[in-house]
């Protein structure tokens, strides 16, 4: 992997110093709590001390898997984080995190069911709570469309930010610039993802395929639609206030990324458990985690001392839209997807600190 030459920016965007301790404050205190409410929802569930660790260790996997999954989900968080006005970054985090725990971790799950069963909210809601293996089969079952749906919307993130042809840092040379040289021709990342979803639709036959395509157009179109209407928003918003930057339609644009993110935890969940509140439970803790994480990246300003960083985090999200294409063909455990974004993270926090010795060396 070839390195680019420019001097690293440097610095923390707010000038605070806090412990890293500190930031974490809030997830271990959701931490505790959420795992004494698993424990006590074992022992309603079993009446057994067996069944409560059984409950209590599910919900604890749930979080470290669902934190695993969710590394480079917090370096583009922090990424368009830093750009949003101060008062935007703190609905994000406080309304966000609202969104991401009771939104995607329990309305989600919820919704699928609702439409693939055409039952109401309260029997999707009674059907979670006396007939989980029923509602894991419909879950499994609506997993064809949500990862066509979520790699496809996954890949166009990864895809924009590579094909810029204001990008001026390379992490893997040979590959980044050639890309930065096509971003000029209008589309192509459209077109990169367009031709992937007709190979991958090749694969499956028939019913699945449409079904797996449309789905696919479904995840582009709401893409470009959130690109758009941020755009828009944020034009409003400027014209109102003189420097407003990223506000409403970043928010939105996070909110629905953070949506895509989760689609494949949430379903990778049912394999360990079938009950959603300790699916809701073990994912929430995550949640606070990728909250957390996503501050101090921001506030510390660890973007711009690790300049690779985000690159690594695009990377992750790139194979992440693939193995979202591939599950319908092949089931991959969570676990390798975890390891392998985390692994993409690693070796480019590496390369970043590689990079800033050798810069320091030679100044």
């Amino acid at each position: 992997m070839q390195q680019g030459n420019n001097p690293p920016l440097g610095g923390s965007t707010s000038g605070t110093h806090r412990p890293t301790l500190h930031y974490f404050k809030w997830s271990f205190i959701v931490t505790a709590l959420g795992l004494a409410l698993g424990a006590a929802l074992g022992w309603q569930t079993t009446g057994t001390i067996s069944g409560t660790l059984t409950v209590f260790f599910i919900c604890a996997v749930l979080a470290v898997l669902e934190i695993s999954l969710s590394f480079d989900n917090a370096i583009v968080n922090a990424n368009k984080l830093k750009e949003m006005t101060p008062k935007w970054q703190r609905r994000f985090l406080t309304w966000g995190i609202l969104i991401a725990v009771f939104g995607m971790r329990i309305v989600f799950p919820l919704l699928i069911v609702v439409i693939a069963a055409n039952i109401g909210p309260w029997q999707a809601m009674v059907m979670a709570a006396s007939q989980p293996d029923e509602y894991s089969r419909i879950m499994h079952d609506a997993h064809l469309p949500i990862a066509a749906f979520g790699g496809t919307f996954l890949m166009m993130v990864g895809l924009s930010f590579f094909f810029d042809h204001e990008k001026d840092v390379h992490w893997v040379r040979w590959l980044e610039d050639r890309m930065q040289r096509y971003a000029t021709i209008r589309g192509i990342e459209v077109a990169v993802v367009l031709v992937t979803v007709l190979i991958f639709s090749r694969f499956l036959g028939g019913a699945e395929a449409q079904i797996f395509f449309q789905s696919a157009i479904w995840g582009l179109l709401t893409f470009l639609l959130v690109e758009v209407l941020g755009g828009l928003l944020d034009s409003s918003q400027q014209t109102l206030q003189a420097g407003a930057k990223g506000g409403i339609g970043a928010f939105l644009y996070l909110e629905v990324l953070d949506a895509s993110f989760s689609f494949d935890g949430v379903i990778g969940a049912f394999a360990l458990t079938h009950n959603l509140f300790v699916i809701a439970i073990g994912l929430g803790i995550g949640a606070m985690y990728v909250r957390s994480m996503t501050i101090m990246l921001v506030e510390r300003g660890t973007l711009a001392e690790y300049r690779f960083l985000e690159h690594g985090a695009f990377y992750a999200i790139i194979a992440l839209s693939v193995i979202m294409f591939v599950q319908p063909l092949v089931h991959i455990p969570e676990v390798i997807t975890g390891l392998g974004g985390a692994t993409l993270i690693g070796i480019s926090l590496w390369s970043s600190i590689r990079w800033n010795r050798k810069y320091h060396a030679r100044a």
